[in-house]
């Protein structure tokens, strides 16, 4: 009989294992992941306009036909005449932007901070995701906010329904004629941007792909069409969206965002971080606000498609 030899003998080991290995090794571990982050091109897109006490004033002229046409000649026929005399009167009851506050209060247990803060600081990761958090918060207000939201700006003849309820390059259309004078991009939610792209391809009118900050939007019109998720999709087998259109700059009375720099404990324009104390039960408490608001220079910077359906499929068979 041929004896194992203490190789090949079932259950021994001549070298340490790997999970005993592991008891006295060192786990590389990444920073807090979270998935609601998302890129809010809308934040960058935006040019952005610094006020003072936290109040902006949108002056317009008043609306008529007189304002063009009276007190303007051309190449008048008698030259000895008295020049036409005119003036641009003002809108009264301008309307005033004041920013709005997002704030968070972070709460750490110092006794977390002391004795878990290594590999990373415990600290700087609870303020930079509150600080996402509170970005995000932005990026939902600029859009949805009741008061100054871009939704809720849009005048009255520059929201339209679709043609169809799918988004067609038609609808785009029509938003493109009602801003008309140098528009910036489109906003829409994913789902309404896929929907836009089965249209086309129905069609057999493939977008065209552009770069910017180095991703690739499709655009329409040479109009890039942003995508954020802040645009809601109703719920339900009919679910609907809006897409918007916009016009952005202080010299194309364009929309902008507004920020007070210089604020106190400020870490990036309008975003402040404030260290609050520490309570009776050893908890450190930091104040994070982000002072912001949107305003719209004239009402032909801002255009709604309405009704928009995200859900419509075609049989391509």
């Amino acid at each position: 009989m041929t004896t194992q030899t203490t190789a090949q003998a079932p259950g021994i080991h001549r070298t340490l294992s790997e999970a005993a290995a592991r008891l006295l090794s060192n786990t590389t571990k990444s920073a807090p992941q979270w998935s609601a982050i998302t890129p809010r091109w809308l934040v960058s897109l935006l040019p952005w306009q610094p006020v003072e006490a936290g109040v902006y004033r949108v002056n317009r002229v008043a609306d008529g036909p007189e304002v063009v046409a009276e007190g303007v000649e051309c190449s008048p026929d008698d030259t000895s005449a008295a020049l036409p005399e005119s003036f641009v009167d003002y809108a009264p009851n301008p309307r005033e932007y004041r920013l709005n506050a997002v704030t968070a209060v972070l709460e750490v247990q110092t006794r977390v901070t002391d004795i878990h803060n290594v590999p990373h600081d415990q600290v700087r990761e609870q303020l930079r995701l509150t600080i996402e958090k509170v970005k995000e918060s932005q990026d939902d207000q600029l859009i949805n906010n009741e008061d100054y939201g871009l939704l809720n700006q849009v005048a009255p003849n520059f929201s339209i329904p679709t043609r169809a309820g799918a988004p067609t390059p038609d609808d785009l259309d029509e938003l493109l004629a009602l801003v008309w004078k140098q528009p910036s991009f489109f906003l829409a939610h994913p789902r309404a941007i896929a929907a836009f792209g089965r249209e086309c391809t129905r069609r057999g009118v493939p977008p065209v792909v552009t770069s910017l900050f180095g991703a690739q939007f499709i655009t329409w019109r040479g109009v890039p069409i942003i995508p954020t998720d802040k645009l809601a999709v109703t719920e339900g087998k009919d679910a609907t969206t809006s897409i918007l259109l916009v016009r952005t700059g202080l010299e194309k009375q364009g929309v902008v965002g507004l920020f007070q720099p210089g604020v106190p404990g400020e870490i990036q324009p309008s975003l402040s971080v404030r260290f609050m104390g520490i309570d009776l039960s050893a908890v450190a408490s930091y104040l994070v606000t982000l002072y912001c608001s949107v305003a719209v220079h004239t009402q032909d910077a801002l255009a709604a498609l309405h009704g928009v359906e995200v859900d419509h499929y075609h049989d391509y068979d």
